[in-house]
């Protein structure tokens, strides 16, 4: 059974799951990586979720503040042999429950087009294609999405 777990960026499952995801990401984003990571530090992160089979950390996200009324997700991973078992889905709709409570009206986010798993996972969830925002407007590698929370 999966066990999801609301903390911070300090909790260190949620770090170690993190640093498996930069490593992935590398390699996916090549050349552009350098770009992207500058946006990815973790340090200020409140609101995180750690997911657990049998006490082992198996996957992770993250929301951040992006304005008064919107959250941003952010550090969306699940180890490669736990993929296919609807874990994203799990912490992504909990992502979401989360900003709601805290009073949130929608989610924004990033990803790159080298990332098919992701924009599958986002489009499944019923998030929408939106115009790059903030530091991605003008980026060819990056698809933002939002979804407004009801």
């Amino acid at each position: 059974m999966i066990q999801l777990i609301r903390t911070d960026s300090n909790n260190a499952d949620f770090i170690a799951l993190v640093n498996q995801l930069d490593a992935d990401l590398a390699i996916r984003d090549g050349d552009d990586h350098d770009f992207y990571h500058q946006y990815n530090h973790i340090d200020q992160i409140k609101h995180a979720i750690v997911a657990k089979i049998d006490d082992q950390s198996v996957g992770c996200g993250a929301i951040k503040e992006y304005d008064p009324k919107v959250m941003e997700v952010k550090r969306m991973y699940v180890l490669p042999s736990h993929r296919g078992k609807r874990i994203a889905i799990q912490i992504l709709t909990a992502l979401e429950d989360w900003a709601r409570e805290l009073g949130y009206q929608k989610c924004v986010l990033e990803t790159g087009k080298a990332q098919p798993e992701a924009i599958a996972l986002y489009q499944k969830c019923n998030y929408a294609v939106i115009p790059n925002y903030g530091q991605y407007v003008g980026v060819d590698n990056s698809i933002c999405f939002e979804k407004k929370l009801n």
